[in-house]
């Protein structure tokens, strides 16, 4: 019998999505062995994962269809239907007669009919062509934010997303995609820890009805090598000894506290059991006050992710697609 963790869920706000579970396990990791993905998988299910996030440019829509379908021959979930599984669109695909077919390839890698949220990866359009990482700069050009968003809501109207969103989406992006929808972003997944607190992006998503999910909830994504200004806090260090919990299950129990959804990259069984760890306790007002003066360190920025150092933006401003907002 595996062990298994009950974890809270969060409606979004679309009719035909079925509830957000309140803790996701990411699949970005490079490099990428796809049977290490798929056990991974496989491990978080039997400790009571139900949400699995994923994206065309991870690579790793195939080892999670892999996954989940093994999942329901073993009887570990009863079908399909018992998990939330979010990919997204990627940068060469932001052109609206790309959009649905790049979802009908996801679609054909996870083995599914359809996912359960489709998110546009960045505020970044680049060039058709194929995913090379990382991209030229001269190759970015201008987001048809109305013609994107146009076909992400037919993705939706068809059923083969059950709730569409963005990531890596400030104001300013959202404002772009609300001026033209009919259907409005469920969710925006952003960079979102104890140490890049997203107050203003936060205070908007709440006011707009969008849900925010948080990727490097722990600062994973160190590109600097600068450390880990999250898992080295001494702010969160101190509040997990007096509570008897890790860094981590602090900074995690912070960000389902804002009521927030942390994407938890995690191949270790370990580590993904501990990170379920935090639904039956809570942390104190004292403690939030500490974690709300936090010095903030965003680590995150499009140039740097996306681009290579080499070359000049040629057809858009770096304004324009920089994700960097407090």
């Amino acid at each position: 019998m595996a062990f298994t963790t009950a974890v809270p869920e969060v409606v979004l706000r679309s009719g035909n999505a079925r509830p957000m579970p309140a803790i996701g396990m990411g699949t970005a990791k490079f490099p990428l062995v796809p049977e290490t993905a798929m056990d991974a998988v496989l491990a978080a299910v039997e400790l009571g994962y139900r949400h699995f996030d994923t994206a065309s440019m991870y690579r790793t829509e195939p080892p999670l269809g892999d996954a989940l379908a093994e999942a329901v021959r073993r009887g570990l979930v009863a079908s399909r239907e018992e998990v939330f599984v979010t990919t997204k669109l990627w940068c060469t695909q932001c052109h609206p007669h790309l959009v649905l077919p790049s979802l009908r390839e996801s679609l054909q890698n996870l083995q599914m009919e359809y996912v359960d949220l489709y998110l546009i990866h960045w505020p970044v359009c680049l060039k058709p062509g194929p995913r090379v990482f990382p991209a030229k700069r001269e190759d970015a050009v201008p987001f048809d934010f109305e013609g994107v968003w146009r076909e992400m809501e037919e993705c939706h109207r068809l059923g083969l997303a059950k709730a569409i969103g963005v990531s890596n989406f400030t104001t300013w992006h959202l404002d772009k995609i609300l001026a033209a929808a009919t259907i409005p972003p469920a969710v925006n997944q952003v960079e979102l820890n104890p140490v890049w607190q997203q107050r203003k992006l936060r205070a908007y998503c709440a006011e707009k009805g969008i849900h925010v999910a948080a990727y490097s909830p722990l600062g994973g994504q160190n590109w600097s090598g600068e450390g880990n200004a999250v898992l080295e806090s001494e702010v969160l260090a101190e509040i997990a000894k007096a509570r008897g919990k890790s860094v981590a299950q602090v900074a995690l129990r912070w960000i389902y506290e804002q009521g927030l959804t942390p994407i938890v990259k995690s191949f270790s069984k370990e580590r993904l059991k501990q990170n379920l760890e935090i639904f039956d306790w809570e942390l104190t007002d004292d403690d939030l006050i500490k974690i709300s003066q936090i010095p903030q360190k965003k680590t995150v920025t499009a140039a740097d992710v996306i681009f290579s150092p080499e070359g000049e933006f040629t057809s858009v401003k770096l304004s324009d697609i920089e994700v960097v907002e407090e």
